[in-house]
C-alpha cells in the first residue's frame, strides 16, 4: 500500500479506535446533597448508561433512602454515604461532583472539587455573592476543570430555537428584555430554635458559615429564604430566566442597578423579598426582573418568563399553560406571527448529557461557570438593592461597588476558620 492511501487509513483507523475506547469508557461520580433538586439529579444522571456512582454525600442520613432507590431502579448498587466531601475529592477513581446542596455549599465545593481535580456540576445559583462566584470561575480555570451550572433551560430545544428567532434579525434592533417571577408560594409560618434532629450532622451542614442554632426554616426546603444561607427566590427560580435574558440581549455584567424588594405579604421567617422590581442597565440596553410570589395567575401566560423587545416585535419565552417550553411572536400589531412549543420533557438530562459530554471532549459546557455567574450575579445585585434600598453602580472589572461601603460589603461574606471555607 503505498503512503498516499496508507495515512488516510491509518488515521481513519486510530479515529475509530479512539471512539470504540471513549464509548466503552465510564465516568465515576459522587452525589453531593441529594434532597429536593439533588434528587432530581440522581434520576438525570442515573438515566445516563456511561455513568457509575461511587459515594452519596450527604449530611443528613434522613433523607437519602429515595436516592437510594433510583440508583437501584437504575441497575446500580448501593454506593457508599458518606457526610464528608474529603471523602470523595481523596477517591483517584472519582471524575466530578454532582452538587444538589443548599446554596451555601456552592462555592466552597465546587473550589474544593476544582482544587482536587475534578469535575463538577453544581446546582444554581452559583453563589451565596459575587466574590465567591469570582472565586469559582478562577478555580475551575487554574485546574483547567469543566464546571458545569444547573441552569438547564439553555440545554432546551425550545430555548435553543428561541435564542435563535431573537438572534436573527426578526425582532429588529434589541434594546430591553423583561423577566417575570410571578407565582404563588407558601407561608412558612414562625418556629423556634431546637436541638438537632437525630441522623444530621449540622456541623458539616454548617461548613465554613458563622454556626447557628439549628431550626426547621432555616433546613432544607426553606433555608433559602434567609440571608445567612440564602439569596431568595431571584436567585432560586428568577436566575433561570435572568440566564436566558441575559443571553438573548447579549450581555455580561451592568453598569447600574435600581429597584426595590421587600416583604409585603408573607408574615412568616422569611428574610428575603416576595416583591421586587429591579433595573439592571447596561449603556443602552436594559433588563426588567419582576417578582411577584403572591399570585396564583402569573403573567403573559406563564408564570416565569422572558419577553425580549425590538422595535419590530416582541418574543416571549416561558412554560405556556403550565406544561410545554416554547416561545411566541408578536408583532407590532400585537397579532401573534410565530408560535413554537416542545413537549414537556425532563429538563435535567439533557443538561447532565451535554455535562459528561464536555468531560469527555474538554470543551466547556453549555452553561460554564463564567455563564453562571454573570447570571447569579444579576440575583445578588438586586438583592443588594433591596437590602440598602439605594441604586448601585456595578464596576465590572473589578467586580465591586464604587462609592457605597455598605453595598459593597454584600458582595462578599466573612467565614468561621473551616477546612471548606473559600480562599482568594
Amino acid at each position: 500500500m503505498n503512503r498516499r492511501y496508507f495515512l488516510p487509513a491509518a488515521l481513519a483507523a486510530t479515529q475509530a479506535a479512539r471512539r470504540a475506547s471513549a464509548a466503552n469508557d465510564r465516568i465515576t461520580i459522587a452525589l453531593m446533597g441529594v434532597r429536593g433538586r439533588g434528587r432530581n439529579l440522581t434520576s438525570a444522571f442515573c438515566a445516563q448508561p456511561d455513568v457509575d456512582i461511587a459515594y452519596i454525600c450527604d449530611v443528613d442520613q434522613n433523607v437519602v433512602e429515595d436516592a437510594y432507590q433510583i440508583v437501584e431502579k437504575s441497575g446500580r448498587k448501593r454506593p457508599p454515604l458518606v457526610a464528608d466531601l474529603r471523602r470523595c475529592l481523596d477517591d483517584k477513581s472519582v471524575d466530578a461532583i454532582v452538587m444538589g446542596t443548599p446554596l451555601h455549599w456552592h462555592a466552597p465545593g465546587t473550589i474544593l472539587a476544582c482544587d482536587a481535580g475534578k469535575d463538577v456540576y453544581v446546582e444554581k445559583p452559583v453563589s451565596h455573592n459575587i466574590r465567591e462566584g469570582r472565586l469559582m470561575v478562577e478555580a475551575a480555570r487554574r485546574n483547567k476543570r469543566i464546571v458545569q451550572v444547573g441552569s438547564q433551560l439553555p440545554s432546551l430545544p425550545a430555548t435553543q430555537a428561541f435564542h435563535d428567532y431573537v438572534q436573527s434579525g426578526k425582532l429588529g434592533r434589541v434594546l430591553m428584555a423583561k423577566v417575570w417571577n410571578v407565582q404563588l408560594r407558601r407561608n412558612i409560618g414562625h418556629k423556634e430554635d431546637e436541638p438537632v434532629p437525630a441522623g444530621v450532622d449540622y456541623e458539616t451542614w454548617t461548613g465554613p458559615l458563622p454556626k447557628m442554632p439549628f431550626n426547621r426554616n432555616r433546613f432544607h426546603s426553606t433555608v433559602n429564604w434567609h440571608w445567612h444561607y440564602g439569596a431568595g427566590d431571584i436567585a432560586n427560580d428568577g436566575v433561570h430566566e435572568l440566564d436566558i435574558a441575559r443571553r438573548a440581549l447579549g450581555v455580561e455584567m451592568p453598569d447600574r442597578v435600581t429597584g426595590m424588594g421587600r416583604k409585603i405579604y408573607f408574615d412568616d421567617d422569611q428574610q428575603t423579598p416576595d416583591t421586587m422590581n429591579v433595573t439592571y442597565e447596561y449603556g443602552a440596553k436594559l433588563l426588567f426582573y419582576e417578582q411577584r410570589l403572591w399570585n396564583p395567575y402569573g403573567l403573559e401566560g406563564c408564570d416565569n418568563g422572558v419577553a425580549v423587545y425590538g422595535d419590530r416585535g416582541v418574543a416571549q419565552f416561558g412554560r405556556f399553560r403550565g406544561r410545554n417550553w416554547g416561545y411566541r411572536v408578536l408583532d407590532e400589531n400585537h397579532q401573534e406571527v410565530h408560535h413554537e412549543e416542545h413537549p414537556a420533557t425532563s429538563i435535567d438530562t439533557p443538561h447532565a448529557r451535554n455535562f459528561l459530554d464536555s468531560m469527555r471532549s474538554r470543551q466547556r459546557p453549555r452553561v460554564d461557570i463564567e455563564e453562571g455567574h454573570w447570571a447569579s450575579a444579576l440575583a445578588h445585585l438586586g438583592n443588594i438593592v433591596s437590602r440598602t434600598g439605594r441604586a448601585i453602580r456595578f464596576d465590572a472589572k473589578t467586580e465591586t461597588i464604587a462609592g457605597d461601603a455598605e453595598a459593597n460589603r454584600l458582595v462578599s461574606r466573612e467565614y468561621r476558620r473551616h477546612w471548606s471555607a473559600p480562599r482568594g
